[in-house]
């Protein structure tokens, strides 16, 4: 799995969506440090910057009309089975500029166009901002 280039976010399809949904859970909790090729420069920066990311999925998801469970727009939460954060280790010593984007520096546009190109192989065919 991967976190979409945030540029997309708007334009996945329903299930790429709910998936990415499904991904920053399991992230946010056990999955937190466990490596994983695609998604392992997530483990570079705090959990929150995580945290924030996953908003700008959840916001999208509820302007198409899907439930989030409340319990995941607090930071501080990892699932029901992850102990939940405290501000140490969800802010760490980083500083996360939320109007900052990208989000993570590595979704450059080079990345940009490795999502384009993966969800291509698929049969989707995103239009890119201008």
């Amino acid at each position: 799995m991967r976190l979409w280039h945030e540029e997309l976010i708007a334009n996945l399809p329903r299930q790429q969506l709910l998936g990415q949904h499904r991904e920053c859970c399991a992230l946010r909790g056990n999955g937190w440090g466990k490596p994983h090729a695609t998604v392992n420069y997530v483990f570079d920066y705090s959990p929150y910057r995580l945290f924030v990311y996953h908003q700008l999925i959840m916001r999208e998801m509820k302007q198409r009309g899907y439930r989030v469970d409340p319990l995941w727009e607090d930071p501080f939460y990892r699932g029901k089975i992850s102990e939940a954060h405290d501000k140490q280790s969800l802010y760490g010593s980083e500083k996360v500029d939320e109007q900052e984007r990208p989000l993570y520096p590595e979704h450059t546009s080079v990345y940009l166009q490795e999502c384009l190109d993966n969800l291509s192989e698929k049969g989707i065919d995103l239009p890119r901002k201008k």
